[in-house]
């Protein structure tokens, strides 16, 4: 997170009851969150890499859930695994290549995606206890948030990567995203932007 959470509670006052983090990784913001005052069992995470998956299950870690998202069920896609696994993706790289030229594809699996309202209802998330949103799914952020459209009335905060250039094939935009929140009573408060990179990190509140 380019903009610490603690950052954000002591500017805005916020009021976390739980956090849906989606694209978990290794869970890092753990500690953080924790600090934060959210309890660990008020943290759900969902994460795309079976293989990441299983490690995280292995730490013992609660309420994390495998799931590939994007904006329709049961879509074949190739998922794109990178060297450094954190930019692993259901998209190609764009600008991404030229800016990280030493970060490649090193393997590819075959997996079927799941809308996130489709993974909240499966498993029973108590999306209504969750109101702080956390997004990392290189470049499909905007499908996520699409994909549980009706459960936003629930979400206060979201927290996200932008992409400012096209950084993975057909990514999804910061300006797109601010118009489709907006729709929806949130508006883009803290921007932190690598303009060199085309990709930063941004958070909204809801009005």
């Amino acid at each position: 997170m380019l903009i610490k959470i603690n950052e954000l509670l002591r500017k805005y006052d916020l009021k976390i009851k739980g956090i849906l983090h989606v694209g978990a990784h290794e869970c890092e913001e753990l500690l953080d969150y924790m600090r934060a005052g959210v309890k660990r069992n008020n943290i759900y995470w969902v994460e795309g890499n079976k293989d990441i998956y299983k490690k995280i299950k292995q730490k013992k870690i609660p309420n994390i859930f495998n799931g590939l998202i994007d904006e329709v069920d049961n879509k074949d896609v190739i998922f794109n695994i990178a060297s450094n696994g954190e930019s692993s993706s259901i998209l190609e790289f764009g600008t991404h290549t030229t800016h990280h030229p030493h970060v490649k594809f090193v393997d590819t699996h075959n997996c079927k995606t799941t809308r996130l309202d489709t993974l909240i209802d499966n498993n029973k998330i108590p999306i209504e206890n969750l109101n702080f949103l956390n997004l990392d799914i290189q470049g499909v952020e905007l499908r996520a948030m699409k994909s549980m459209e009706k459960y936003l009335q629930y979400v206060d905060y979201i927290y996200t990567e932008v992409n400012v250039e096209e950084v993975y094939a057909n990514c999804d935009n910061m300006n797109a995203m601010d118009e489709y929140l907006g729709k929806y009573g949130f508006k883009r408060i803290e921007t932190r932007i690598y303009q060199q990179y085309g990709w930063g990190d941004a958070f909204y509140i809801k009005k």
